[in-house]
C-alpha cells in the first residue's frame, strides 16, 4: 500500500512537471525565444502555448517595451581641444528578439557602449561653443550611427538625449564673462535705439503739433478776415445809408440849419479834446467869428445836389422861399440869410 501511494505521488509530481513543461503563457509586450534540442525553433508571443517537454526550451525572453539606458559620463575632446564631460539617455526597442538573441550575447551594453563612442566622434567635429548650440544635430548623429551598427542585433535605436555638458571650471568663468560682456552689449544696443526711437517720436510729436497750431492760426486769420471784410462791409452800408438819409434830410425845410448846428457841436466837441489830450494848440486867426467856421465847415452840404426829380417837382424849399421854381434857385434859397440864426449861432452868406 505504501508503495502504490509513493509511486501514484512520484507520477503526479511528474505529470505537473511535463504540464508545466508543455504550457506555456507569454505576458503583454513580450517575447520567448524557443530552442529543440539546443537549436532556434520559433519565438513565443504574447498569449498560450505548448510545447514537446524536454524537447522545446524557451531559452530567451524579451522585452518589446521601450527600454530607457542610462549612458555614463565621459570626458570627450572638442575640435578646439577643450575637455568636457557629457553623458546623456538612450531609448531603445527590441525588434527582432532572435536576432538579440543569437546577434549579441549583451545588446544593452553593446549599445551604450557604442553610444559613448558615437558622441566622443560627434564632439570631437565641433568647437566648444557649438556643443552648445547644436545638441539636436549631435543627437542625429549618435541616433544615425547607434541604427547602422545595432540593426544585426534587432535593436531600434529611438531616441538618444544629452543630458548635460560640464566644461572646465576656467572655460566657465570664461564664458560667463564673454555671457556678461554680450548681455551688457545688448543692453546698451537696446537702450540706444529705444532712446532714438523715444526722440523720433518726440520730433514727430513736435512736427504734428506745429503743424496743428500752424493750421489752427491760419484758420483763426482767416475767420477774423472774414470778421474784418463782413464788418467793414456792414459800416460801409450804414454809412452809406446815413449818408443817404442825411442828403434827403438836408433838401428838406430846415436841414441844412439843421445840419450846421451838428457840424458847430461836433466842431466844438472835437476842439475841446483836442485842448485836453495836446500840450500845443495851434487856434485859428478868426476864433471868435465861430459863425464862419462852422459856415466854411458845411459849405459842402450847402452844395448838396437836389432830391430825385420826382421829389423836385414840389420841393418844400423852393414852396418856403416862394421865388424860385429851378434847382439851382431851390439851393441857393436854402441857403441862410445874413441875419439868419439856428441855435443861437449866426451864420453869414456867401
Amino acid at each position: 500500500m505504501t508503495t502504490t501511494i509513493i509511486i501514484l505521488a512520484i507520477f503526479a509530481v511528474l505529470l505537473i512537471i511535463i504540464l508545466l513543461k508543455t504550457a506555456v503563457v507569454v505576458p503583454n509586450q513580450q517575447a520567448f525565444v524557443v530552442e529543440r534540442l539546443g537549436k532556434f525553433r520559433t519565438v513565443l508571443y504574447a498569449g498560450f502555448h505548448l510545447l514537446i517537454p524536454f524537447l522545446d526550451v524557451v531559452a530567451y525572453k524579451r522585452s518589446l517595451k521601450e527600454q530607457v539606458l542610462d549612458v555614463p559620463k565621459q570626458t570627450c575632446i572638442t575640435r578646439d581641444n577643450v575637455s568636457v564631460d557629457i553623458d546623456g539617455v538612450l531609448y531603445l526597442q527590441v525588434v527582432n528578439p532572435e536576432k538579440s538573441a543569437y546577434g549579441i550575447s549583451d545588446f544593452l551594453l553593446g549599445s551604450v557602449q557604442l553610444a559613448q563612442t558615437a558622441l566622443r566622434s560627434a564632439i570631437g567635429k565641433l568647437e566648444l561653443d557649438r556643443t552648445f548650440e547644436e545638441r539636436h544635430t549631435i543627437n542625429q548623429e549618435v541616433i544615425a550611427a547607434l541604427d547602422a551598427a545595432t540593426a544585426p542585433w534587432g535593436i531600434k535605436v529611438l531616441r538618444y538625449e544629452i543630458r548635460d555638458i560640464a566644461p572646465p571650471a576656467s572655460v566657465m568663468q570664461a564664458m560667463e564673462k564673454q555671457m556678461r560682456a554680450e548681455r551688457e552689449k545688448r543692453a546698451v544696443i537696446a537702450q540706444s535705439e529705444g532712446e532714438m526711437q523715444s526722440q523720433i517720436n518726440r520730433a514727430e510729436g513736435a512736427k504734428a503739433a506745429a503743424i496743428a497750431e500752424s493750421e489752427g492760426r491760419m484758420q483763426a486769420l482767416m475767420n477774423q478776415a472774414k470778421g474784418e471784410a463782413s464788418l467793414i462791409e456792414t459800416v460801409a452800408r450804414a454809412t452809406s445809408e446815413g449818408i443817404r438819409l442825411v442828403a434827403g434830410q438836408v433838401q428838406t425845410p430846415g436841414g441844412v440849419q439843421a445840419a450846421n448846428l451838428r457840424v458847430a457841436e461836433n466842431w466844438i466837441q472835437q476842439f475841446g479834446v483836442v485842448a485836453k489830450e495836446s500840450t500845443t494848440l495851434i487856434i485859428p486867426q478868426d476864433l471868435a467869428n465861430l459863425s464862419g467856421i462852422v459856415a466854411g465847415l458845411t459849405n459842402v452840404i450847402r452844395q448838396a445836389p437836389p432830391p430825385a426829380p420826382e421829389a423836385s417837382a414840389a420841393s418844400p424849399l423852393s414852396s418856403s422861399s416862394g421865388s424860385v421854381s429851378s434847382p439851382a434857385g431851390a439851393a441857393s434859397s436854402a441857403r441862410p440869410a445874413p441875419s439868419d440864426t439856428v441855435g443861437g449861432f449866426t451864420f453869414p452868406a456867401d
